[in-house]
């Protein structure tokens, strides 16, 4: 009967089910990364507009735990006048805001190329921490935490227009104009075209606007950017020599830092950065033409506190624009379910009835 028993048991054993192993942890998301967000604040419409940025940011994403830089540009041999925020007030109501003005010295860019601001800044950043950089003229009006970057790899805003290379008559196309700086930095062209475009089409290649991008660190990010953008700058291929370079410089060299990094296109779901979650405006009345009336509200919503507003009203776009109304006037000459198809266009409208404002 033992034996029996026992052979009972051991058959018992071989078919009852295994025992379910512990699931193994979960790889942490990447939007629970902490990162550090950086905007340019520099004296002028920048720092209003870094004012807007950081009210807007602490309105939405009330769960960023990371930090908000304001990259400064420091006084220097290549800046003409001084290029740093103006006004205790300003200073005060940033750090009211959670902002923090990190100094940067300009030693390629400054004031002849004021995009280069965005590669310079990067290393004033720490070193190794994780990072987005926007253009200061956006606007926050989602929680920022939800957005899944994947900072190893990079990518950038894809709202934009194909407005480099220009084709010359008698030039190189793109394909030739793309490729020859491919080649100059010894980086795979194929692989950085879309199939779904055919040849000799702007979106074929690519282009991102460099509203915003984002990486592991800041520093890595920099010194591919800044020596991509010196090389192109000083010692262009021949391919570019009916090529303008100001202000395309920065977006010429973008997208060769991204690749080379392994970033592309699509890294980012889409609808979030430059839809739901931020807005890069551009300029006031460009946001009332064209904007959705959420991020007209948001923008309303943000500047409305009297604390914000005393700083504010001193910048003719931001008083006129918004405080008086003159926004309004601007959004009611254009029908936002038939917009222009060319930025352009839209410009001419506001300029042509008088509310141009920059």
């Amino acid at each position: 009967m033992a034996k029996k028993a026992a052979k009972a048991t051991a058959a018992k054993r071989k078919t009852a089910p295994a025992k379910p192993k512990a699931a193994a942890a979960k790889p942490k998301p990447v939007a629970d990364r902490p990162f550090n967000i950086v905007i340019v604040g520099q004296g002028g419409r920048l720092q209003y507009e870094a004012v807007i940025f950081a009210a807007s940011l602490r309105a939405h994403s009330p769960d960023f735990k990371g930090r908000l830089i304001v990259a400064e540009p420091q006084p220097g041999p290549k800046w003409k006048d001084d290029p740093t925020i103006r006004g205790d007030d300003t200073r005060a109501l940033l750090a009211e805001l959670g902002a923090e003005i990190v100094p940067f010295t300009s030693r390629h860019f400054g004031q002849p190329y004021p995009y280069g601001n965005k590669i310079e800044a990067l290393f004033a950043l720490p070193k190794g921490e994780p990072f987005v950089f926007f253009d200061t003229d956006t606007l926050v009006t989602g929680d920022i935490t939800t957005v899944p970057f994947d900072f190893s790899r990079p990518t950038a805003s894809l709202r934009r227009e194909g407005t480099w290379p220009e084709i010359q008559l008698y030039g190189p196309g793109y394909t030739a104009t793309w490729k020859s700086l491919y080649d100059k930095f010894g980086l795979d062209f194929d692989s950085s075209l879309d199939p779904a475009w055919p040849d000799e089409f702007w979106r074929r290649y690519l282009y991102f606007n460099a509203g915003f991008f984002f990486y592991d660190c800041p520093h890595v990010f920099g010194q591919r950017f800044l020596d991509y953008a010196l090389a192109i700058r000083d010692d262009a291929p021949p391919e570019l020599i009916c090529q303008s370079l100001d202000p395309w410089l920065d977006q010429v060299a973008l997208p060769l830092v991204i690749h080379a990094l392994g970033g592309g296109r699509d890294t980012l779901p889409s609808g979030l950065l430059d839809g739901a979650v931020t807005c890069h405006y551009r300029l006031f009345p460009l946001l009332y033409a064209r904007e959705s009336e959420r991020v007209i509200e948001v923008l309303e919503e943000v500047t409305s506190p009297n604390r914000i507003k005393k700083v504010l009203k001193s910048y003719d776009p931001v008083k006129f624009m918004i405080y008086h109304g003159r926004g309004r006037k601007v959004r009611a000459l254009f029908d936002q379910d038939d917009l222009p198809r060319k930025e352009q266009a839209i410009r001419n409208t506001i300029k042509r009835n008088g509310f141009w404002m920059r």
